[in-house]
């Protein structure tokens, strides 16, 4: 008779997931907006850019117009002499850093007449989005 190896199962490592931490303070600012200022979460939204996809998926949105950079939250509301606010959000705790392709697209929405900034973290973001609704509206002559 022969003997038998066994193998013995040995469980595989098992990582957390990381935690979405942009995305929850993302959440709590648009929650907070909603409450303090209404007309301005009725226009505001978020450009879904980010975060891991098939590269088919990828290729087919990049085709649609997906472009890398874009700022995260887009406010049309004319302020202060601008079109309108872009926000690059990023988190309070361990940020990730902005991008070359950020930076330029921001630098090109600055050059068009948006206000275009990055804001660390939520209340970062309620700060400068209170500073810009306290501009007088832009005025534009028809």
């Amino acid at each position: 008779m022969k003997a038998v190896e066994l193998k013995l199962f040995k469980p595989k490592a098992v990582r957390a997931r990381p935690a979405d931490r942009e995305g929850q303070e993302q959440t709590a600012l648009m929650r907070e907006i909603e409450l303090r200022y209404p007309d301005a979460f009725a226009l505001m939204y978020h450009v879904p850019n980010g975060g891991h996809r098939h590269k088919a998926v990828a290729a087919k949105l990049k085709g649609q117009g997906v472009k890398a950079g874009v700022p995260d939250l887009v406010l049309p509301m004319a302020r202060g002499g601008f079109f309108g606010l872009y926000i690059e959000f990023k988190a309070t705790i361990d940020p990730a850093p902005v991008s070359t392709s950020q930076h330029a697209y921001i630098d090109r929405l600055n050059l068009q007449g948006y206000l275009a900034i990055v804001c660390r973290g939520h209340f970062d973001a309620v700060e400068q989005l209170r500073a810009y609704l306290r501009m007088e509206p832009t005025r534009v002559a028809v």
